[in-house]
């Protein structure tokens, strides 16, 4: 199956591809209690979906804490908005299961950004950026992943809004969910899973 692959894709090719995304269903989680009950349930999941989102800071010395934790399966994403429902002992424990694999990309910042919230040890983590190198694949940024792996464009204009926003739109919903099941279906079909 990877054979057919793409090492690189160019803008120019990116712009020719239908857009894409996920529209299935997804559950914005705010208050601990549904997040402590959600967490627990994802463990029972042998893989998902990781991301993280945090609002920009746009001033020097400036800063924020993660705000939005997104977690998927193939059928259903999960948004935890962190700066809401915190993270809790369920999740952080989560995060350190070794029993459920865990899929990103670029995750390195969002794994050293979380543990300033919670005292975990991350487990059971995959890079798509390192694993993609696997399938002789060069370009490693999400939007071309997704194009070489499903020949899709996906939009990123929503990465720098603000994540801590009292209510997320529709759009920000749907592009946070698009990358965590991305994640998730993309190391999917590298590994032959679909």
């Amino acid at each position: 199956m990877a054979v057919d692959l793409k090492k690189s894709i160019s803008k120019e090719e990116i712009e020719q591809l239908p857009p894409f995304v996920f529209e299935g269903e997804v559950t914005v989680i705010e208050d601990a209690g549904t997040a402590d009950r959600i967490a627990e349930s994802l463990r029972g999941c042998a893989c998902l979906g990781f991301d993280t989102e945090t609002r920009p800071a746009f001033h020097k010395g400036e800063s924020y804490k993660v705000g939005l934790l997104q977690l998927a399966t193939s059928e259903q994403v999960y948004l935890f908005r962190l700066n809401k429902c915190g993270l809790g002992k369920p999740l952080q424990e989560l995060l350190g299961d070794a029993r459920v694999l865990k899929v990103g990309v670029g995750i390195r910042d969002d794994l050293r950004s979380l543990r300033k919230l919670g005292d975990f040890v991350p487990a059971s983590f995959v890079d798509l950026q390192e694993y993609a190198v696997r399938f002789g694949i060069e370009d490693k940024s999400f939007s071309k992943l997704m194009a070489i792996i499903f020949q899709v464009k996906i939009s990123k204009r929503q990465r720098t809004s603000n994540w801590e926003t009292p209510v997320l739109n529709e759009r920000q919903i749907r592009y946070a969910a698009t990358d965590a099941w991305g994640a998730l279906e993309m190391y999917l079909k590298l590994s032959g899973g679909i």
